[in-house]
């Protein structure tokens, strides 16, 4: 029996609350999961998890060896990065996740020239909208927009994001702007999906909660395609900052109802918990959040 398969499979099993997804995530057999669990518990002589029909759960013994299983796992793989050179010098893979529109706008300019800097850096970086799960996905860096749930990771924050309403001047040459959230009402709006409610769109004023039911006359999905619409003056709509900066920038968006705007979500690196981070992360954190937070800062003072 290889003990250290048999303890990878054991924490896959406890991070997946199940065989069948420890089965999908070391991509191995189900019943080969179910084999090795059954052989290392021969081999232990003790009982590490029940198993019924609906459901899993792990014994006294179990969650005591699980714990234990991480920290040899962890040791072994810091062991091997340092073998390989990435605790002397940032070298290796860099996985990173973002946003897929603050990906494009402004990590792809930051990993332009961190690669120059760092010839022996290689970068995967994935964009994506949807949620991703560093541990599982094997993610070194995710970027994150909004606030953190509560858990193990690493935050670094690098800046926060405003959530702006916005129109062009084509639109307010034949509709007047409003001059408080419930004027929407009255007013051809754009929905972006992607971002939340369609049809209810919250203010503030002062700590008052305002929620506006609007008219959204066109919803689309992503972010880019409502921000296109409102260029053209199909209506009014919302987005995050970055998203609408080169248009503010160019005069073919402006803000209105600022008084009213909800409270900015924060931006953090993201990154797992370590008793060693490699050098190629710290040489990349280092590098990327001075940028970041001039960037986010630049953003957020345009009018």
């Amino acid at each position: 029996m290889d003990r250290f398969e048999a303890m990878s499979i054991l924490v896959a099993v406890a991070d997946g609350g199940s065989l069948s997804q420890a089965s999908r995530k070391l991509k191995i057999p189900l019943a080969s999961v179910s084999r090795k669990l059954s052989e290392l518990e021969s081999y232990l002589n003790v009982k590490l998890l029940t198993r019924t029909t609906r459901a899993l759960e792990f014994t006294d013994y179990g969650r005591s060896y699980v714990a234990h299983c991480r920290r040899i796992l962890d040791d072994i793989s810091e062991a091997e990065r340092a073998v390989t050179g990435e605790y002397t010098a940032p070298k290796g893979i860099l996985t990173i996740t973002a946003p897929i529109v603050f990906g494009k706008i402004h990590i792809i300019p930051i990993l332009s020239e961190f690669l120059k800097a760092y010839p022996e850096v290689d970068v995967q970086l994935m964009l994506t909208d949807r949620g991703v799960d560093l541990l599982e996905e094997k993610i070194d860096l995710a970027l994150r927009i909004g606030e953190l749930p509560s858990s193990s990771l690493i935050a670094v924050r690098v800046g926060e994001i405003r959530h702006l309403t916005c129109g062009s001047s084509f639109y307010f040459k034949k509709r007047l702007k409003p001059k408080n959230p419930q004027d929407l009402q009255s007013h051809d709006c754009i929905s972006i999906t992607a971002l939340g409610a369609s049809k209810n769109w919250v203010f503030y004023s002062g700590k008052s909660k305002l929620n506006v039911a609007i008219r959204p006359r066109l919803e689309v999905t992503t972010a880019e395609a409502g921000i296109e619409a409102a260029v053209l003056g199909v209506g009014i709509t919302r987005a995050l900052s970055y998203q609408v900066s080169s248009y503010l920038n160019n005069n073919k968006l402006e803000i209105i109802l600022e008084d009213y705007e909800p409270d900015p979500w924060p931006v953090h690196l993201v990154h797992a918990a370590g008793r060693i981070v490699p050098l190629k992360l710290r040489a990349f954190l280092d590098f990327a959040k001075p940028r970041l937070k001039l960037a986010l800062s630049n953003i957020n003072n345009r009018k």
